[in-house]
């Protein structure tokens, strides 16, 4: 499971970074199945999606906070900024693997609001 976090955690830094064609060949099954759904099922969409906010973001920040592996696969909780004046968004990542690839992905977002009420955090 270690190589799988550590694939998970690369895999998300490189998408950030705008080098989403890398990451998909590197990574990514070609039978990926994301549950995003803001795109349609299907892996083109999902990747056109990624390298468009990229080219829109150029000064994206992504944050690990954390990586978590099991026999079932990885999650991955991580602070994302668009740009250096946003506040940020935390996201949760889900990835399940086939032999060292991406199979199937989940994403959640929540952005930071202005006003946090809990003495925790958010982060």
């Amino acid at each position: 499971m270690k190589r799988e976090k550590e694939i998970a955690v690369e895999f998300l830094r490189m998408v950030a970074s705008g080098d989403v064609e890398n990451a998909f060949s590197l990574y990514v099954s070609t039978n990926l199945k994301h549950h995003n759904p803001y795109f349609k099922k299907d892996i083109s969409s999902l990747k056109t999606g990624m390298q468009e906010d990229a080219n829109q973001n150029p000064q994206k920040e992504l944050i690990i906070l954390r990586a978590m592996a099991d026999e079932e696969g990885v999650a991955v909780h991580s602070l994302i900024k668009q740009n250096p004046n946003d506040s940020g968004y935390i996201l949760a990542h889900f990835f399940k693997f086939q032999r060292d690839k991406i199979s199937e992905l989940w994403d959640l977002a929540q952005e930071i609001p202005k006003e946090i009420i809990n003495e925790n955090g958010i982060v």
